[in-house]
């Protein structure tokens, strides 16, 4: 089966330099079987590989859309080839006239997360869960030195790949792993990201914990999760499915989130904005056909999930390592 487009030499050798042989090791040995596991990864390879060429493609990561903007003779084969990786969850995208409108209007929370964040400009940068890489390639217009997305997703690896096809950016990678296969106590990243992951862990904790080790002293953290109104203290944990989602465990009050981060060892925790996810944000499109979170609020009060449960409400909470 042939594997994708990928191309790691740049980014294990920069691994290597930075000391952390053994896990680069680790890696060389896991990356055949990495991606063919799944069951639709040889379709979705074959859209891929189909990609049309864009001559002297460049990019454009100063605008709600990721843009890549150059000379395509075959348009049609290129919606051929991204409709062929649908359904297109976090975005958007935009390949010269061709806007892929995904599911998520993830513009929207980046515009709410960057005027609060320290400087990008020459840090190495983690992505926790980054999905299809839409924010790390939004960060490229704050010049970090280095960045790096981690996402287990087959689709999302692949998603990656058409853009990385086109701009060939050296700085900026994407590895198929989750935190869990990140090295314990790294300790070398200076900016580190897990937006809308730690309700999907059993253990928010450890996952705390986790992203504090990651972090070289004086680093910044920026998590983003869902939240619940309250107080200290307030913590819900779904009984079954929360907004039909079947894998959240933990929400916090953002004010609980803060006094974890706290009792985890970070300082200068801030809560710097809570928001109610809208419809506009998050919605069906014809690059995700299928159910958004209007079919997971409830009909006659929008303000609840079909649960019963308060409505999808997120925070963004920034700290640093001591």
């Amino acid at each position: 089966m042939t594997l994708p487009m990928m191309n790691f030499e740049s980014l294990t050798a920069e691994l290597r330099d930075a000391g952390f042989t053994s896990w680069v090791e680790d890696l060389e040995l896991k990356q055949p079987d990495w991606l063919i596991h799944h069951g639709d990864y040889a379709r979705w390879n074959k859209a891929l590989i189909q990609l049309p060429d864009i001559n002297h493609a460049a990019g454009d990561f100063s605008q709600s859309a990721v843009r890549v903007e150059g000379a395509c003779q075959q348009p049609d084969q290129l919606r051929e080839s991204l409709e062929g990786l649908m359904p297109w969850r976090k975005g958007p995208f935009q390949f010269n006239d061709l806007l892929v409108d995904t599911e998520w209007c993830s513009d929207f929370k980046w515009d709410r997360v960057l005027p609060h964040l320290l400087s990008l400009k020459g840090r190495r940068v983690l992505d926790i869960g980054c999905g299809n890489g839409y924010y790390c390639w939004r960060m490229l217009q704050e010049s970090p030195s280095f960045v790096l997305g981690i996402e287990p997703s087959v689709l999302y690896n692949l998603q990656f790949q058409v853009v990385q096809k086109y701009l060939k950016r050296p700085e900026i990678h994407l590895l198929p792993i989750g935190i869990e296969d990140m090295p314990n106590g790294m300790n070398w990243f200076d900016t580190v990201f897990s937006m809308g992951v730690l309700y999907h862990r059993k253990s928010p904790i450890d996952h705390l914990y986790q992203l504090k080790s990651l972090l070289c002293s004086g680093g910044e953290l920026c998590l983003e999760t869902l939240v619940i109104d309250g107080g200290v203290g307030d913590v819900l944990v779904p009984k079954e499915r929360y907004a039909r989602m079947k894998n959240v465990w933990f929400l916090p009050s953002a004010i609980e989130l803060a006094n974890w981060l706290e009792k985890c060892g970070f300082i200068d925790v801030r809560i710097v904005n809570e928001s109610t996810t809208s419809i506009e944000e998050q919605r069906t499109t014809e690059w995700m056909t299928f159910e958004s979170l209007t079919n997971c609020l409830d009909e006659g009060n929008p303000s609840l999930t079909v649960e019963g449960l308060p409505a999808p409400k997120r925070a963004i909470l920034l700290a640093k390592k001591k």
